[in-house]
């Protein structure tokens, strides 16, 4: 059995709403680090008229869980669900495989330690 890590980057608003979406999903944790970044559009907002020439950092976070990897399709489509608005800054999602987990406190490792 594998493990994949999902990392999503978007703005502050969507927290409450993907937190509940991946625990029904089954998802046995989440790491949220607040962070500043931009995408292509540089932070311009999308209501600016012009885009920046310069990065603008934005407030943002990324939300990391691990998932087996049976259930990254289905993770990931809850997710977008969740985000999407349509306009920019509905964010990133970014899938790496794990090698292995090891629960530092009792050495269990894979499954193991994720339950």
């Amino acid at each position: 059995m594998g493990f994949s890590k999902i990392e999503v980057i978007t703005s502050m608003e969507k927290l409450s709403s993907l937190k509940e979406a991946l625990n029904k999903l089954g998802a046995s944790g989440i790491t949220v680090i607040q962070a500043l970044g931009c995408g292509v559009q540089k932070g311009t907002y999308e209501y600016e008229a012009r885009q920046n020439s310069q990065m603008e950092l934005l407030p943002k976070q990324m939300i990391i869980t691990i998932v087996e990897d049976e259930l990254v399709d289905k993770a990931v489509e809850t997710i977008k669900k969740e985000l999407y608005t349509g306009h920019i800054g509905d964010g990133k999602i970014f899938i790496s495989p794990v090698s292995n987990i090891i629960r530092v406190r009792t050495g269990e490792e894979g499954m193991d330690a994720l339950k």
